[in-house]
C-alpha cells in the first residue's frame, strides 16, 4: 500500500529549490569577497546566511505538519493554498533580509502564523475529529 501526498511532495521539493537558491546567494557572495568561512564581517553574507538558516529552522516543522495533515484529512485547495503563501513567504522572506525592507516583514508573518495555525489545525484534527484512526498490528513474518 502507498499513499501519495501531491501537497507534501510538492512542497518538499519547492522547499529543497528555496534552499538551493538560498545557499547559491551565499556563494555568490563569498566568491565575490572570498570569504570561505563564516561571514568574514561582512554584513551582507550574514544576511543572506541568517536567511538560509531561518529558512532551515522553520521549514521542517511546516512540511512535517503539511504531511500530517494532508495524510489525515485528504488534499485540500486550502492546504495547498497554504502551502503556496508559506514558501513565497519565504521567499519574501529571503529576498527581504538584504535590507530590512517589508518583505522580511511579510515572511516572518506569514511563516509565523501559517505554522501556528497549522499547528492548531493539527491539535483539531488529533483530538476533535470523528476520522478513522489507523490501528498498527504485528505482522507475522514467514519463517524459513
Amino acid at each position: 500500500m502507498s499513499f501519495i501526498l501531491p501537497i507534501t511532495l510538492s512542497a518538499a521539493a519547492i522547499a529543497a529549490l528555496i534552499n538551493f537558491w538560498l545557499g547559491m546567494r551565499i556563494g555568490q557572495v563569498r566568491m565575490r569577497d572570498k570569504v570561505s568561512v563564516g561571514d568574514g564581517g561582512n554584513d551582507q553574507l550574514l544576511r543572506r546566511m541568517r536567511a538560509q538558516a531561518n529558512f532551515v529552522e522553520f521549514t521542517p516543522f511546516v512540511l512535517i505538519l503539511i504531511a500530517a495533515i494532508e495524510l489525515a484529512t485528504g488534499t485540500s485547495m486550502w492546504l495547498w493554498a497554504v502551502m503556496s503563501v508559506y514558501m513565497l513567504g519565504r521567499v519574501a522572506h529571503g529576498l527581504g533580509m538584504e535590507n530590512d525592507s517589508v518583505l522580511r516583514r511579510i515572511g516572518v508573518m506569514a511563516t509565523m502564523l501559517i505554522m501556528v495555525g497549522l499547528a492548531g489545525y493539527a491539535l483539531y484534527v488529533a483530538h476533535f475529529t470523528t476520522a478513522k484512526v489507523w490501528e498498527i498490528s504485528a505482522v507475522s513474518v514467514p519463517q524459513g
